[in-house]
């Protein structure tokens, strides 16, 4: 089994950057597809960002792309979610996750076997 901790979240004003860092331990990341994923109050839990194992592939949901950035360091065994120009609506609790490595990258929370607590991420207008 693979443990994820999520870290980097905070208060951050409209426009600005943050950069959540999502540390694993017991497994290397390099073994699964690894997503972010975000839930803001009474809303279900969103795809954000995923990265694929075994092509290295990226995807985004579209309400981030361009903005937000997704990348492994494979000596840190962590998975990083840059996001800048940050909006109001982006605020919600950002959670990793790491699933089945598949070339095809998975875009529903279902796909995903682990998950970290979570890190606040709050935008002010």
């Amino acid at each position: 089994q693979v443990q994820l901790v999520e870290s980097g979240g905070g208060l951050v004003q409209a426009g600005g950057s943050l950069r959540l860092s999502c540390a694993a331990s017991g497994r290397t990341v390099s073994m699964y597809n690894m997503g972010w994923f975000r839930q803001a109050p009474g809303k279900e839990r969103e795809f954000v960002a995923a990265f694929s194992g075994a092509s290295g592939n990226t995807a985004y949901a579209d309400s981030v792309k361009g903005r937000f950035t997704i990348s492994r360091d494979n000596a840190k065994n962590t998975v990083f979610l840059q996001a800048n120009s940050l909006k109001p609506e982006d605020t919600a609790v950002y959670y990793c996750a790491a699933g089945n490595m598949y070339v095809v990258i998975r875009r529903t929370a279902s796909a995903y076997d682990y998950w970290g607590q979570g890190t606040q991420v709050t935008v002010s207008s």
